[in-house]
């Protein structure tokens, strides 16, 4: 039986103050092997949502043979509903640069990206300021590193780690066929780090923490925090740092209305819970993972009016590389509006559900793939509401 936490709000990556040079200075003193070990440790995994175990990632980049190795920070933050990222690289960038560095260090790179979503430019010159001043402490400390700054143009598919990669090339934003994988061959065909911008706060945390105490939070399956971005129905919206594990039932106890019917965990391409499923849905890797997107719904929300959003933005954001995304997306909008208007009989939602699942084997990357999440869990819960 899956383990489950009660809710528990924690107060690590924005308030845990820290003198910032002693906690860099003392993590790149450490040996390459021991921070990597420290990662696998803590069970730290990727926070942009996938959960790939952010030690092995190091671990295979570092064991790659090149002349050039990068790290990159995923700060295209595009998934509706997430804006935590943002509030992180408002705050406290230093520590996002901080775990660059570290990165840096274990893999052997001496560039590093930081791949900034288009509509977050108001940021730019602020995180320059301060990337000057935290260039000027590496050269202090004596580390050959230099981060730059990369901005997107708006484009949510660019969140997906090889078309970003595309992008920073200059080229069309669209995903690479995998393998091989950006360890082996990544940014400019080189062995590549990339990680979410919260994860690269929590590598250089658990530098100054240590495995035990990250280790110490979350469950077996899901280690440490989280911070997710709270929006919808709900009377505190914000950014919240919250224990991995906890049932969505004490979720909705601490941020509902007391009216709510169901919450989408993890943004358009996440799937949406209804009432009935709270008490046994874990928010973590053993139950449903989370890029941090949590929002809330309750009884005044059309859940037609929802995935019919959900569906316009994913028809807008495909690159259209692949057939099953690019013609999927529109044939799915087009369907469930031939439905609601009395077009097609309501058994023609089970033809579009066959069709989010072909989407799911045959979509060439994560765009395509994640379409059926949401719809599947909407249709699924609340198909009466795509008819009345």
């Amino acid at each position: 039986m899956a383990e489950k936490k009660q809710l528990k709000r924690v107060d690590i990556i924005f308030t845990e103050e820290c003198n910032f040079k002693q906690v860099l200075s003392e993590a790149l003193q450490r040996s390459d092997d021991e921070i990597i070990q420290s990662l696998l440790d803590s069970g730290l995994r990727g926070r942009g949502g996938a959960g790939f175990p952010t030690g092995m990632k190091w671990k295979f980049t570092a064991q790659e043979e090149a002349d050039e190795r990068f790290i990159i920070c995923n700060a295209d933050e595009g998934e509706p509903g997430t804006f935590k990222d943002r509030e992180i690289l408002f705050k406290v960038p230093y520590k996002v640069f901080g775990g660059m560095a570290v990165g840096a260090k274990v893999i052997g790179a001496k560039e590093g990206y930081i791949y900034l979503r288009g509509e977050y430019k108001f940021l730019l010159d602020d995180l320059q300021k301060q990337l000057d001043d935290f260039h000027k402490l590496l050269d202090e400390l004596g580390l050959d590193f230099r981060i730059h700054i990369v901005t997107g143009a708006g484009a949510y598919i660019c969140g997906e780690e090889s078309a970003l990669f595309e992008s920073m090339e200059g080229k069309r934003g669209e995903p690479r066929n995998k393998p091989p994988y950006p360890t082996i061959n990544g940014y400019k065909g080189k062995p590549t780090v990339i990680n979410n911008v919260e994860t690269l706060v929590y590598a250089l945390t658990i530098c100054r923490l240590g495995a035990e105490r990250f280790k110490s939070l979350g469950t077996n399956d899901s280690r440490g925090s989280k911070v997710f971005s709270i929006s919808g129905d709900t009377p505190i919206p914000g950014i919240y740092e919250l224990e991995l594990g906890m049932t969505l039932e004490n979720f909705v106890e601490e941020f509902g209305d007391g009216d709510t019917k169901s919450v989408q965990v993890g943004g358009a391409a996440g799937f949406c819970v209804p009432r009935k499923d709270f008490k046994d849905t874990i928010i973590g890797f053993e139950g449903v993972p989370t890029g941090g997107s949590m929002m809330l719904f309750n009884s005044s929300r059309s859940m037609y009016n929802v995935i019919h959003n959900y569906l316009e933005f994913f028809e807008e954001e495909s690159c259209g590389q692949c057939t099953p995304c690019r013609v999927g997306c529109q044939q799915l909008l087009l369907g469930v509006e031939a439905v609601k208007r009395g077009d097609k009989p309501i058994s023609y939602l089970d033809e579009l559900l066959k069709l989010t699942e072909t989407m799911k084997l045959t979509a060439k990357c994560g765009l395509g793939q994640s379409v059926a999440n949401s719809f599947a869990s909407i249709v699924d819960n609340f198909k009466e509401e795509m008819i009345y």
